[in-house]
């Protein structure tokens, strides 16, 4: 029989894993005053044969919940609650990693508390609408351009966030630094347009992110911390500019020096975005010496492949887990994944389209005698 390495076990900074299928991170909007609750535990303990779950994006800061029903783990509440769903991840012998997201300007006031305030590195409107519960689509607004005051208190939001989620029970965090969102605002030119130590040159505009990543390194561990990112991604209104190849060899040079666990590569071309360039994949696993995750489109036999190539060292996985929660199991023996994808309860508030998949039926064969 063929040894597939994808169901080894591996291991991932300080945490050792029982296969290298990584269960990426994936918005479902079920925190209900943005707390997590049971039915994110239950969740995600279905899901926990991955060797590494990466929740959903979850706001180190009030200014950074942006979405309509997301987590936080900023507050002690948030704390308790997810600690249900470690413990639930855990009881099963599963790992499980915090993703930390500020939304920076991908964000809308109506999902907000009072007192906060929609803060990005620049004063620059995303183009784009975000969907409120209060008053459905509304566009996005322009943003307060963040000061050096600003820019400190977020870095300490982000230290107290990966405190709190060593304390919730995860075996990590993983910073985004993709999509559109805060992290990844103060990397391009056209959402940054800084003229002080956090922008103009590539290395000022990777300043933000490198000293977040050392602040969490420092407060949790280096071997506790990854971070995601999006080279070519168009999410959030991040379009292309000239000097992408340039900054992403900057920065996975400098967070090689961090030494932390991993970066998580993401490439959405299967999803209708822009193909990331085989070349910034070989660019980036030259410059990082330690994990590099990737994520997008993959299936069995094409994880398998770049394993073996070398080009990662886990695999993401992502949709297919939603109505698969038992993939790994249904890719392992060749089982036919379910093509029951309900997109229309992706984020609704409720059990329907996220707890309710079912696993794999073994069919029952009736003998007539």
């Amino acid at each position: 029989m063929e040894t597939y390495r994808l169901f080894t076990p591996s291991k991932v900074g300080a945490i050792t894993l029982k296969n290298h299928i990584v269960m990426a991170p994936m918005t479902r909007c079920r925190a209900i005053d943005n707390k997590p609750n049971e039915l994110m535990a239950t969740y995600y303990q279905q899901r926990a044969t991955a060797g590494l779950i990466i929740t959903e994006g979850t706001s180190p800061s009030p200014n950074g919940l942006g979405y309509a029903r997301i987590p936080g783990i900023f507050s002690e509440a948030q704390v308790l609650g997810w600690k249900m769903t470690t413990s639930a991840v855990h009881t099963v012998g599963g790992k499980i990693v915090v993703q930390l997201m500020h939304t920076g300007r991908i964000s809308h006031i109506l999902n907000m508390a009072a007192g906060t305030e929609i803060v990005a590195p620049s004063a620059i409107k995303a183009t784009g609408e975000m969907w409120t519960d209060a008053k459905g689509l509304q566009d996005y607004p322009i943003p307060k351009a963040m000061t050096d005051k600003d820019i400190e208190l977020t870095r300490a939001e982000y230290i107290t966030a990966a405190k709190h989620a060593m304390k919730a029970g995860f075996d990590g965090v993983e910073l985004h630094g993709a999509n559109g969102y805060l992290l990844e605002e103060f990397l391009s030119p056209l959402s940054n347009v800084h003229t002080d130590k956090y922008g103009g040159s590539i290395e000022n505009r990777c300043r933000f992110v490198l000293e977040v990543a050392g602040d969490v390194a420092t407060a949790i561990g280096k071997e506790k911390v990854g971070i995601r990112l999006s080279p070519y991604g168009v999410a959030g209104d991040m379009r292309n500019y000239p000097e992408i190849d340039a900054t992403y060899d900057y920065l996975s040079k400098e967070l090689n020096k961090l030494d932390i666990a991993y970066i998580h590569l993401v490439d959405h071309a299967a999803m209708g975005a822009p193909i990331v360039p085989l070349e910034i994949k070989k660019l980036i696993r030259k410059n990082f010496k330690n994990t590099l995750i990737i994520c997008g489109g993959y299936d069995k036999e094409s994880a398998e492949a770049d394993l073996q190539l070398g080009l990662c060292d886990l695999v993401g996985f992502g949709r297919p887990f939603i109505n698969n929660p038992d993939l790994v199991s249904r890719l392992e023996h060749n089982q036919e994944l379910s093509q029951n994808l309900k997109t229309e309860l992706f984020y609704t508030a409720d059990h329907h389209g996220y707890t309710d998949y079912p696993n794999f039926k073994v069919p029952v064969v009736l003998q007539i005698l």
